[in-house]
């Protein structure tokens, strides 16, 4: 502890003994540092609030109305600082009183560039700040920003739907004109290759067409030739006549179907079957027909050999109607081959065909989409420009209008002084301490003894006449003084700026 005291003591001792050179480095460095403050320009910062929102005329007309939302307000931000836009301040502020030809316009709108800041606080606020030499010219620009943006911004949407509109309607006729085109080609190419041609489609989807068709008439046709196998094979084994006493009229094929239709409509009714009932209607309709057949039908005289089988006879109607049936899926199934055939030649004949249409399809598509494509963004865009002829679309309001600073924000000069005059001090006192170290002496008794390694008897204390000490005196008002001097030249400026504050801008 007693040796970093009489460190500390060393230290100020050196110090003190230099104390001329310190002060005098200190006014230096002081005096050239508030030099380099005072002439540091003021900045004035201006600041407003504005709320841009977007009203919602229609609502869903653009599909994602959060986003065009959005990327309008990023319009604001953009348009809001533009050169075009800042051009307009220079020459309505009093910038317009620096400026002499364009290039000065251009440094001006440069440094506007750097001193306006758009801020986004939350959905549709914004802050506007402008920095300025002075709380007046500030206040001009900010506000010269907002009359700019409320009045061009209407007439600016305004324009750009109108030229949207024109743009819309020249690409709607081009359009349409390449459409017809398309139209008058697939017109004549189907007339040349395809008039004569059964189905509808290209070549491919006739011909995939018709096969379909054929595998379903070939499943079909083998059901019915099954089934008409099977009635075949009953037949066979179902005599025609039954044994009998005779002497008695026999019925004929269209008498046993009538019986048997009779028998199955009361067999329905039996199960509960209304007269709405689908089967219920369908053999009445086959009754109705068998009933007229049977009434045409002769009655067979019977020998004394026997009568017709009714079982025999009901087969033979199945028959019938499984014959046809089989004969009229023979006959389309003759007909699909026959137009798959005529197709497959008509691919034979031109291979080049099938791959022509399909171009010829695939442009008229895509040309028919895009026509109507733009023809739907055209009425979405008449229908909205007629909205904005009765509504506004967009709602502005300034929530904090332009502030007329009085005070700058830049620079902080109290805060600048200050640190000038520490770090002048701060110079002086390691300048003379510095100094101190370069010359060899010692302080203190025990750091000569440390330094020579021999012990040290006594020490010898400094006698001062009364002439001497009252020339020291002297001289330790003197540095008082400067260093007085020092701190009132620092609470003079300090004050100065203080009451230039209070003054305003």
């Amino acid at each position: 502890m007693g040796s970093l005291f009489d460190e500390v003591r060393g230290a100020l001792h050196a110090v003190w003994g230099r104390r001329w050179i310190a002060l005098i480095i200190a006014w230096g460095l002081c005096l050239a540092g508030w030099l380099v403050v005072s002439q540091m320009p003021n900045n004035y910062e201006s600041r407003a609030r504005i709320f841009v929102q977007l009203r919602q005329i229609l609502p869903g007309a653009d599909g994602n109305n959060q986003a065009a939302q959005q990327r309008d307000i990023d319009r604001v931000r953009q348009t809001l600082t533009s050169a075009v836009n800042l051009e307009k301040v220079v020459r309505g502020t009093d910038l317009a009183r620096t400026v002499a030809n364009d290039r000065d316009i251009a440094d001006r709108i440069a440094g506007l560039q750097k001193a306006i800041k758009l801020t986004a606080q939350a959905d549709n606020l914004f802050e506007i700040s402008v920095t300025a030499p002075s709380g007046k010219l500030a206040k001009q620009i900010a506000q010269k920003l907002i009359d700019i943006f409320v009045e061009g911004n209407l007439a600016d949407n305004r324009d750009a739907s109108s030229q949207s509109m024109q743009f819309l309607d020249a690409q709607l006729d081009a359009r349409q004109k390449q459409l017809q085109e398309a139209e008058a080609k697939k017109a004549d190419f189907q007339a040349r290759y395809l008039g004569s041609l059964p189905g509808t489609g290209s070549l491919n989807d006739r011909i995939a067409a018709a096969r379909t068709q054929a595998a379903q008439v070939q499943s079909d046709l083998a059901a019915a030739q099954s089934g008409l196998n099977a009635v075949n094979a009953q037949m066979a084994g179902t005599p025609a006549n039954i044994a009998g006493a005779g002497g008695g009229a026999v019925a004929g094929p269209a008498r046993a179907r009538l019986a048997t239709l009779q028998g199955q409509l009361g067999e329905a009714r039996a199960r509960g079957f209304t007269d709405n009932h689908p089967d219920v209607i369908a053999l009445k309709a086959q009754i109705a027909q068998a009933t007229g057949a049977a009434a045409r039908e002769p009655m067979y005289g019977g020998g004394g050999g026997g009568s017709s089988n009714p079982l025999y006879l009901s087969l033979k109607a199945m028959q019938a109607d499984k014959s046809a049936t089989v004969a009229m899926l023979v006959q389309r199934k003759n007909q699909i081959e026959g137009d798959l055939a005529a197709l497959e030649a008509k691919i034979a004949e031109a291979p080049g065909v099938a791959a022509e249409q399909g171009q010829i399809d695939r442009e008229y598509q895509v040309l028919k989409d895009q026509y109507d494509k733009l023809l739907s963004d055209r009425e979405q865009l008449k229908v909205t420009s007629q909205a904005q002829t009765v509504s506004d679309t967009v709602k502005f309001n300034v929530i904090d209008p332009p502030t007329q600073p009085r005070a700058p924000t830049a620079p902080n000069r109290p805060l600048l002084l200050t640190a000038v005059l520490i770090a002048g001090l701060g110079a002086g006192v390691a300048a003379a301490f510095a100094l101190a170290k370069l010359r060899t002496t010692f302080s203190t008794a025990s750091k000569l003894e440390k330094a020579s390694g021999m012990p040290v008897i006594g020490s010898i204390g400094e006698v001062l006449t009364s002439a001497q000490i009252a020339l020291r005196r002297k001289k330790l008002t003197l540095f008082a003084g400067g260093v007085a001097a020092l701190g009132v030249a620092y609470l003079g400026l300090v004050g100065v700026e203080f009451i230039q504050r209070g003054m305003g801008a």
